[in-house]
């Protein structure tokens, strides 16, 4: 398939090893304010629901920024915590396992033949994800040597 310049698209996922996914698309430039106003939002469906949720960032600049930072004793009085996986440590991060998924297995060839296709087609696998798109984690042992 021949390469060529076209609009590009920004994902951003939070998923659970059990398949819950939140995501949200967009075409525009992402930075740190972008990420932060998306953990907001999580903040407050955190805080309504009365629950408590960790969120594991990797160390992408977008992820570490300084909007982070500000905000993350509020969120936390809402009852959503930032952690970050250590560096280097993409084997760590369930969300890269995701991206795989998505790239290779649940997008066709011809998804990527049209920008407005493949965007099309990536949010619907994305919110399939956990209902008719799964991945199977392995079990998550603590202290296994």
């Amino acid at each position: 398939m021949p390469s060529r310049k076209g609009p590009s698209l920004n994902c951003f996922a939070l998923l659970s090893r059990d398949n819950r996914c939140v995501f949200e698309t967009t075409q525009s430039y992402v930075d740190a304010l972008w990420v932060a106003t998306q953990l907001e939002k999580l903040s407050w469906q955190t805080w309504e629901r009365g629950r408590t949720s960790v969120v594991v960032l990797d160390n992408a600049p977008v992820h570490t920024g300084v909007e982070l930072q500000k905000r993350r004793a509020a969120w936390e009085a809402r009852g959503l915590f930032v952690f970050f996986l250590p560096p280097y440590s993409p084997h760590l991060n369930i969300a890269e396992t995701l991206w795989r998924k998505l790239k290779y297995e649940w997008l066709a060839p011809q998804d990527y033949g049209d920008p407005q296709n493949l965007f099309c087609q990536v949010r619907l696998a994305l919110a399939a994800v956990g209902t008719s798109l799964f991945i199977r984690f392995a079990p998550f042992a603590v202290g296994s040597t």
